[in-house]
């Protein structure tokens, strides 16, 4: 398979792949968007981000709880979300806000898969 290199994706898809390298929650999306889509709404990211799930470069996890080795305490993505779940997934709103709690367990967050991480930079 042939991987653009990221300077051939569009600002938007540039802005999830960022995001899923950073295995940042969800909603750290907006900070790498241009407008109009930075200041628009949700469901206007939505066809940008299913492709890329679709191409098999990033997957849609739930952040999980984690204990290290040495029992300390922390968080990492879950198994992916399955695709067919998705768009009901995304189209919640409260999925794409910063947790009010500061707590990120259970927000959504972006992975990339292995054939994500072949893509060059």
């Amino acid at each position: 398979m042939i991987y653009p290199a990221t300077d051939q994706l569009s600002s938007a898809e540039r802005a999830f792949m960022i995001n899923a390298t950073e295995i940042d929650i969800l909603p750290g999306v907006w900070g790498d968007l241009d407008e109009p889509l930075a200041s628009g709404p949700a469901s206007a990211l939505v066809p940008v981000l299913l492709p890329l799930v679709d191409r098999g470069w990033i997957e849609v996890c739930r952040v999980i709880p984690w204990t290290a080795p040495d029992g300390t305490l922390g968080e990492q993505p879950g198994p992916p979300i399955p695709k067919q779940d998705l768009p009901a997934v995304l189209a919640d709103a409260e999925n794409w806000e910063y947790p009010q709690s500061g707590a990120w367990l259970g927000c959504l967050t972006l992975t990339l898969t292995e054939a994500g991480q072949s893509i060059p930079r």
